[in-house]
């Protein structure tokens, strides 16, 4: 059954991306690497109605932003495939719950002019706050067709596929147009006229040209040298004209009408008492608590790490001591190897893979600790309160959260560098991470400590 559409979700990280992947393909996936780099691609179909959708989950991204030197690779990779328009439709997902926060990403993929479909995501925890939605009004407003799910719970789900069959023969594209300082308008109309007649990648050209006036890497790619540097005089322009910098007034745009949504299709049912996860920020995000709580849990982690850990040492010892130490000796022995083979192999050997087996445990449930604290959400909000401290040595506080995961093994840690926002972070992160003593160190620093400090090691 040959493909009839293929569908990309795009979203803020945490709003349910993969949960609606999930939901729609089931089991049917197909789990790779985006080209040139290490992160996940995950791909998937379904059939409804006779028709095979292929859906890619794009990685987590607040915004398109403009720089690549200043995002992450997950934010390329999802402005890129999004511009590429290989994706005959885009579902845009959006926490219901923080609407305001994830209708940036919205105003931008609007601007783009791209086929999409506006999905609520977490109407549940939306209902829980107080916050209505007037869905109908909303899809009026964006110009594009807007469903609610609850996609933990697969709510919602026929009516988004049903969306979707009716998108592949009718394509959805947005008609709204996002309203700009004057000066930056009669640029990108100015550019506009000038970009009609160059030779550029099918895309919507008003998004093009202020692309060009935010001064967008890829903008700049398609357009050449001769239009990027027209659009630099008429930034130059705007900004000695306006006193402001042409991100801000970008900026001022779409928040501007992403406040209009609001204000006009969101409705808060009364006061809603404060949620359990305000109440815990107040206390971990605290000026004064914040660092105290962070010293505390990290006292915790490594003391559930080594007690724990140390009670299954033994365990592990005794078991590959038997099978690869004596166990090995006595069958070399039973086939009359030589006795220099023999301990080679058995002492050697099986004496190296006993003494770093005895480490599994500690790094095991060092790993088991790190994995509840990154899915509480604990470790993005130690990253905040690390970030004066960081500061000093010329890092953002999320650089933290790779250096804590080093504690555990510093391949994990390396590749979780990639959600840096830039790349001279994610270079100095990279270099500093082996200096952070992962728990397959220890073993051998015991080992050194023990040969050449034998007295007092």
């Amino acid at each position: 059954m040959t493909i009839a559409c293929t569908v990309g979700i795009v979203g803020n990280p945490n709003c349910g991306k993969t949960t609606l992947f999930n939901a729609l393909t089931g089991s049917r996936q197909q789990v790779g690497n985006w080209p040139g780099v290490t992160v996940e691609k995950k791909t998937g179909n379904y059939v409804f109605h006779g028709q095979k959708i292929r859906v890619v989950d794009l990685p987590g991204t607040y915004s398109l932003e403009s720089d690549d030197d200043s995002i992450s690779l997950d934010e390329k990779i999802a402005r890129d495939y999004v511009a590429s328009r290989e994706a005959n439709l885009i579902i845009n997902i959006v926490d219901a719950a923080n609407i305001e926060r994830n209708l940036y990403l919205t105003s931008q993929l609007i601007e783009m002019r791209v086929p999409m479909i506006v999905v609520l995501n977490m109407m549940d925890a939306a209902k829980r706050r107080g916050i209505k939605i007037d869905l109908n009004r909303f899809s009026q407003m964006l110009g594009c067709p807007v469903v609610a799910v609850i996609a933990s719970r697969g709510s919602g789900i026929k009516e988004l596929c049903e969306a979707i069959s009716v998108a592949v023969a009718a394509p959805p594209i947005p008609t709204l147009e996002i309203s700009y300082h004057p000066a930056m308008e009669n640029a990108a109309t100015r550019l506009v006229a000038e970009l009609t007649d160059a030779k550029l990648p099918a895309c919507d050209k008003r998004w093009l040209a202020l692309r060009l006036l935010e001064n967008d890497t890829l903008a700049r790619q398609w357009a050449g040298p001769v239009l990027e540097t027209l659009a630099a005089q008429y930034r130059s322009e705007i900004e000695i004209t306006t006193h402001d910098e042409i991100d801000i007034l970008a900026a001022d745009a779409r928040y501007g009408i992403v406040n209009q949504w609001v204000q006009y299709c969101v409705c808060r049912q009364g006061e809603t008492s404060r949620s359990t996860t305000d109440k815990i920020d107040s206390i971990v995000l605290n000026r004064f608590l914040g660092i105290p709580v962070f010293l505390l849990v990290m006292y915790a982690m490594f003391m559930f790490t080594i007690n724990i850990g140390s009670a299954f040492v033994d365990f592990f010892d005794q078991a590959i001591g038997a099978l690869l130490v004596d166990g090995a000796s006595a069958w070399l022995t039973g086939l009359h190897w030589p006795d220099w083979l023999i301990v080679l192999l058995s002492n050697g050997v099986g004496g190296g893979i006993q003494v770093v087996a005895t480490f599994v445990p500690i790094v095991g449930f060092l790993f088991i600790f790190l994995s509840a604290l990154e899915d509480s959400g604990y470790m993005a909000r130690a990253a905040f309160v690390m970030d004066r401290f960081m500061c000093f040595i010329g890092l953002p506080g999320k650089s933290f959260v790779p250096m804590i995961v080093g504690f555990g093994c510093n391949v994990p840690a390396i590749i979780a560098t990639r959600t840096l926002d830039n790349r001279r972070d994610r270079i100095l992160t990279n270099l500093m991470n082996p200096f952070m003593s992962c728990g397959a160190r220890l073993p051998v620093y015991a080992l050194f400590a023990a040969a050449f400090f034998p007295v007092g090691g």
